[in-house]
């Protein structure tokens, strides 16, 4: 067989996952990699999920947009395993545009994503409320319907993204899944619920859509078929397209929401999200075929976090002042993007990092955040738990037996000297280096990139994923 030599050498692809329970700072270095990449994907989650950028000193937050949207020139991608609310991303794309930022030209959705409507949303706020007043425990949900659009895709009845091209289709579908979700409304007794406090768009609560516990179809058709005819020339075939840009040599990356240990399935689980948040994912949630994705980056923070309910073995006392937690708390400013809620803050747990690197096949991880531990005399490192009287050296599966685990910590010197701001390893404190270098060496995973302030240029390269 002959091979012209005209043919393009296939371009590499970067798979970005977070490590732990989300929140790593997966958004700055997607953005820090796509110097490197001619396209970003994002292949999971919703807008539970964000992302906060800081460029020359100014914050931008993205929620479904991939972050490689701020490099001029990158296209962006919103794979098929995203279920998506397009008011959201109309919305993040006009906040981006008055940003002077172009993205319709640059944007590719794919029409088998999953649509998240007015009444997933209500039905996710709805069976938390349920549960609060029952005095069960919630799961923690954003509330933004992630959980029932995703039950859609699995039940085989969600509406699409292709949907929206053939009106009469959308609607007769509409009119049957409203019908399903307005009995499970009834039975949660949805009358309850003030839906003029739940927001649905930035100045559009869900009472818009909900009448007496029961959403309305008029108001969610109309608004749907509006932001059809907005979305439609940014709809694609984005497995084809990202299939012909490798071929064509473009350097891809893929951009994980949330984190590992929030993954429907090697999360903890049931206070995980609704989807799979692994590399592995990378794949199906785009329509690329898994030998297309030649490096996994983790991201890890130097301690831990978590929003929402759940198990966190290395948890602290985040809340009282002088404490390391309410150190890590509020150096860190430790609150969600997308909810505003103060995150859980404990000590960095490499047995769980262990449990990532192995789902994810890592290759390499980032550890973001180390300047938060600037000042810190002293710093607890996990090794491993005892468990019901035996010792483990990785994370358990499911939050009943993770539940039950006492970590166990080797005790390591801090540092007084700040590394905020460092871009070469040697430049960092002695004792961070040796912070750093235990890390790698419980886990087993090399550390290829250190952040050292949100800042993109704040970064300090040992290995590119790129190269």
């Amino acid at each position: 067989m002959t091979i012209s030599k005209s043919a393009a050498i296939p371009g590499r692809n970067v798979v970005v996952v977070g490590t732990q329970w989300g929140d790593e700072g997966k958004g700055k270095l997607v953005d820090w990699l796509t110097e490197s990449a001619q396209g970003v994907v994002r292949f999971q989650g919703g807008h539970n999920a964000g992302h906060t950028l800081v460029i020359n000193g100014v914050k931008t937050a993205l929620h479904l947009i991939p972050s490689g949207i701020m490099r001029p020139g990158v296209k962006c991608y919103v794979g098929n395993g995203v279920v998506l609310a397009v008011g959201k991303l109309l919305e993040e794309i006009g906040g981006l545009e008055a940003a002077r930022v172009e993205v319709r030209s640059r944007l590719r959705v794919s029409e088998a994503c999953p649509l998240i409507l007015p009444f997933h949303a209500a039905l996710d706020v709805a069976r938390e409320a349920a549960k609060e007043k029952a005095g069960t425990a919630k799961i923690g949900t954003t509330g933004r319907g992630i959980g029932p659009a995703y039950e859609d895709k699995v039940a085989r009845r969600a509406l699409r993204v292709q949907d929206l091209k053939y009106p009469e289709r959308f609607a007769a579908k509409l009119r049957e899944l409203l019908a399903y979700y307005n009995t499970q409304l009834r039975a949660l007794d949805a009358r309850q619920v003030d839906w003029s406090l739940v927001p649905w768009l930035r100045d559009q609560p869900l009472s818009a859509f909900v009448v007496d516990g029961q959403v309305q179809f008029d108001p969610v058709h109309e608004q749907a078929m509006r932001h059809a005819e907005q979305l439609r020339p940014m709809i694609a075939d984005v497995s084809r397209e990202l299939n012909d840009a490798h071929r064509a040599g473009a350097n891809l990356l893929f951009e994980g929401a949330q984190g590992t240990l929030l993954d429907i399935d090697h999360g903890t689980y049931p206070f995980v999200t609704s989807s799979n948040c692994v590399a592995g994912n990378a794949a199906a949630g785009s329509g690329v075929g898994p030998g297309l994705l030649h490096y996994v980056l983790g991201i890890t923070k130097a301690y831990c976090t978590r929003v929402g309910g759940g198990p966190f073995p290395t948890e602290l006392d985040w809340e009282t002042e002088g404490t390391p937690g309410w150190h890590m708390a509020t150096v860190g400013a430790e609150k969600g993007v997308t909810t505003g809620r103060a995150r859980r803050c404990g000590w960095f747990d490499a047995a769980l990092l262990k449990r990532s690197a192995q789902v994810n096949g890592l290759t390499g991880l980032c550890i973001t955040k180390l300047d938060v531990l600037d000042g810190l005399n002293e710093l607890q490192l996990c090794v491993g738990y005892e468990l019901d009287g035996e010792r483990v050296d990785i994370l358990p599966m499911g939050a009943d037996e993770i539940e039950r685990c006492q970590p166990i910590y080797e005790t390591l010197p801090g540092w007084s000297e700040t590394s905020a701001g460092v871009t070469r390893y040697e430049d960092l404190p002695h004792n961070a280096r040796r912070y750093l270098s235990r890390i790698e060496e419980v886990t087993g995973v090399p550390i290829h990139v250190i952040s050292t302030s949100p800042d993109r240029d704040h970064t300090i390269l040992l290995q590119h994923p790129f190269q």
